[in-house]
């Protein structure tokens, strides 16, 4: 036997797609697994269908993440609290997201990815009836604990599948898909908010309806991964990095935090400054940045997507950094237009920075660690949109106000890009951040 533990299940399947090269395996420890492909043929989910019902399942998994966005300003109306409160609920997300991946994220290596999923979209789904029914800010805590949860619970066992299913393919969907979720959870809700009655309860029961049409899909979908023992011991929260992958690490890190810092912004205070630029109390208008920064990192994400890592990381860092500039001089100058052009090109910075960090590392990942390092890169970006967001709205109650505030935190993204900008830059002279095949230096 041997102790890789990733097989493409559905390898009998496919013919002019083949399976990846790092997840193959020998004869002994494949057979099963082949054997029952060819049983199941006919009632599993094609291997490109099942890529993309897993993109789809993070894409709707982070548009609910986003969807109370717009929501803040009618749960404050209602129920009087301060901002503080705001940035504390999007804050517990974030908490609750690390403590799922800690907890979780490698246990679709152990169990298999597919009943990781089906979990995770029954408990998405039981949150979805708690926004709902929310009366308070208590169920709203409630809420967001269990959709972080699950959230971080699935992240590792959903980019893990989709690159059992095409490793090259796998890496650039895992990168675009944050974005698409997060932009359109924020528009949709807040088209909802502003066009369609009964807002809190429509938003969270559309969704509700979706995941229960993706429990169906995952349950059509072949697993790609031979259960192996240690589940319960993999529970216990480890920081623990294969050798292959810590020096990249180190590298992309640091440009994780930044860009995830800055969707932190968006999400918690982004809001509020669109509306206290424009004067508008519209919702569409609130969930507009959001919108527009993650929409905007998708596009970049797939423009740049045959682009040299490095050149992929440059960019994403230098467009961080003029994006927050042109925004924070935007906001002292009261000038909305350039609040959202600023926050497009950083968009630009967030899609390439995400992008290069995942392609950094994941690529240098064996088959059966993905789902583990995948999920360190998202505890990464998740400290990045959580601890800043909470600090901030300390400061926005306890300090300066919303637009002293924002430009410190701007300020604070800026640091941290520069900082992430000099670990390129030492890190690149020996190649460490060049994906297997380009050449760095003349060599390969």
């Amino acid at each position: 036997m041997t102790n890789r533990s990733v097989v493409p299940a559905f390898k009998s399947e496919r013919t002019s797609d083949p399976a990846p090269a790092a997840a193959g395996s020998t004869s002994g420890s494949t057979s099963g697994s082949d054997s029952a492909a060819v049983s199941a043929r006919g009632r599993r989910l094609p291997p490109n269908v099942a890529l993309y019902a897993l993109a789809s399942i993070t894409i709707t998994f982070l548009a609910a993440s986003s969807a109370p966005t717009p929501l803040y300003a009618v749960y404050q109306a209602e129920w009087g609290f301060d901002p503080i409160t705001t940035t504390v609920v999007f804050g517990v997300y974030a908490v609750a997201v690390l403590l799922g991946l800690l907890i979780m994220g490698k246990l679709s290596d152990h169990v298999g990815r597919r009943p990781v999923l089906l979990a995770a979209l029954a408990a998405q789904a039981a949150s979805m009836v708690v926004f709902a029914t929310a009366d308070g800010v208590s169920g709203l805590i409630i809420a967001r604990i269990v959709q972080g949860l699950s959230t971080g619970a699935a992240l590792g066992a959903i980019g893990a599948g989709m690159m059992d299913i095409d490793r090259p393919r796998g890496t650039i969907t895992n990168a675009v898909v944050p974005g698409i979720g997060t932009a359109s959870g924020a528009l949709v809700s807040g088209l909802v908010v502003q066009f369609l009655p009964a807002p809190t309860h429509l938003v969270y029961l559309g969704l509700l309806a979706v995941f229960v049409l993706q429990a169906v899909a995952v349950a059509l979908m072949a697993e790609t991964v031979i259960r192996k023992p240690g589940a319960l011991a993999g529970l216990a929260p480890e920081i623990k990095l294969p050798r292959a992958v810590r020096r990249p690490m180190l590298v992309a890190a640091p440009v994780l935090f930044a860009v995830w810092a800055l969707a932190g912004l968006y999400g918690s205070l982004g809001p509020s400054l669109a509306r206290e630029l424009t004067g508008s109390r519209s919702e569409v208008l609130g969930g507009l940045s959001l919108f527009v920064l993650a929409g905007v990192a998708a596009v970049s994400v797939l423009v740049l997507r045959k682009a040299a890592t490095r050149t992929v990381m440059l960019t994403g860092i230098l467009a961080l950094i003029a994006g927050v500039a042109l925004t924070l001089a935007s906001i002292r100058g009261s000038s909305p237009t350039g609040f959202f052009a600023g926050t497009a090109i950083a968009g630009v910075g967030f899609g390439s920075g995400f992008q290069g960090g995942i392609r950094t590392v994941m690529p240098l990942a064996r088959p059966h660690e993905s789902s583990g390092v995948l999920s360190l890169l998202f505890v990464v970006s998740y400290l990045g949109m959580g601890v800043p967001a909470v600090i901030a709205g300390f400061l926005v109650v306890h300090a300066g106000g919303l637009t002293a505030t924002a430009q410190e935190y701007g300020v604070a993204v800026i640091f941290l890009a520069a900082f992430a900008l000099l670990g390129l830059v030492r890190g690149g002279r020996d190649g460490a951040t060049a994906l297997p095949g380009e050449r760095v230096g003349g060599n390969a």
